[in-house]
């Protein structure tokens, strides 16, 4: 293969196994072009720039609202307008085959190499797939399940494959030592327990977390890292008497956060795609606590998917309090055994080499092209 064009945008969770399939495939073959498909204004247009060695094109899109508004009427005209310009790029770019990652800018990029005749793969990061998923799946050669259960919701797929996110094929490499020294804690070796609500932050939980702080003091063969998100970071700070909690480290953000699961018994945090191939691949036990503010409430359906799996626990954000969350954690914690299974079952869902079968995936298409 010589070329081949991604595209995903609106989250993380859509750019980032993008780019994991980017690093795979530009180490399959180093001479290789790869291009992406994104929106000049979304998330996609910071991030995938910084990896290097990839083209970026920019189309005009933009997402249907779940409720009747003139709005669609504007996403239908941009949509048909994105496909136009998506099969110019497809034309001059030439590639083997797209890959779209999910989110509404794969819609019209997907749907073009479709048409085009380009061999064309969507990867779905959670157990329930989106409306551009649901939609494309009609279409594309392959659709690229990440959790199992998955594939009840896809009958008009032409082929369904269970790989895995690809983003897990990086985080497996984690350095556990790395993370920990980033943390300032390379001379511990107490097992960490990570609070992590996303880049933003998730209030219910920031506030969850100052209900147990007393408990953490308590509770000083544990070590304690808590990620308030850059907006809640200074009004916590001003909250909190660090020198209490001499087992406790606040950060806004956490830039490797792969490194730091490496070096963690026990996440606390939403149950969002990215995070569950990051858990899954590195056999990290979690209480998720899904975001209600996503598109069809898929964060709830990926949390209790992995705690009926036995590989987490979920709590509602409406059920969440701080004794409530320090009651799990004890239960989880307490039982070496129990956490050792649960560890196990986590790192059994994982898929390490999900990068690595899609692009063997892609090789096949390309050939059956030629």
């Amino acid at each position: 293969m010589k070329k081949v064009l991604l595209s995903g945008g609106g989250t993380g969770g859509h750019i980032y196994p993008a780019l994991s399939i980017a690093k795979a495939f530009r180490g399959r073959f180093p001479e290789a072009e790869i291009g992406y498909i994104g929106t000049k204004n979304g998330l996609e247009s910071r991030i995938v720039p910084k990896a290097g060695g990839i083209t970026f094109f920019d189309v005009e899109i933009q997402g249907f609202k779940r409720k009747l508004s003139l709005d669609n009427l504007k996403t239908v005209s941009k949509f048909i307008g994105a496909v136009r310009d998506c099969k110019e790029i497809i034309r001059r770019f030439e590639p083997d085959a797209v890959v779209g990652t999910g989110g509404y800018v794969s819609g019209p990029s997907l749907y073009a190499a479709a048409r085009l005749g380009v061999p064309t793969l969507i990867l779905e990061p959670d157990v329930l797939p989106g409306l551009t998923t649901r939609f494309l799946s009609r279409y594309v050669n392959v659709v690229a399940i990440s959790l199992s259960g998955s594939e009840q919701y896809l009958s008009k797929a032409k082929r369904v494959l269970h790989t895995g996110n690809p983003r897990g094929t990086e985080v497996v490499r984690a350095d556990g030592q790395a993370g920990r020294k980033s943390l300032g804690l390379e001379g511990s070796d107490k097992p960490i327990i990570l609070f992590v609500g996303g880049s933003r932050g998730a209030k219910p939980l920031n506030d969850a977390v100052f209900q147990l702080l007393p408990r953490l003091a308590e509770a000083q063969r544990w070590h304690f890292v808590y990620v308030t998100g850059e907006v809640h970071y200074e009004e916590v700070i001003a909250k909190l008497n660090k020198e209490q909690y001499p087992n406790l480290t606040v950060k806004p953000f956490i830039y490797n956060m792969p490194d730091v699961l490496a070096a963690t018994s026990l996440v606390v945090g939403r149950a969002g795609a990215s995070t569950l191939a990051e858990l899954t691949a590195l056999g990290v036990p979690s209480i998720l606590i899904p975001s209600p503010y996503v598109t069809n409430n898929h964060q709830e359906v990926n949390a209790r998917w992995i705690e009926e799996q036995g590989a987490g626990r979920m709590i509602l954000e409406r059920d969440l309090t701080g004794d409530g969350l320090w009651s799990v954690i004890s239960e989880m914690t307490e039982d070496d055994a129990g956490h050792e299974k649960m560890s196990q079952a986590a790192r059994e869902l994982g898929r390490p080499d999900a990068a690595e079968v899609i692009i063997d995936e892609l090789v096949q298409l390309s050939r059956s092209k030629q």
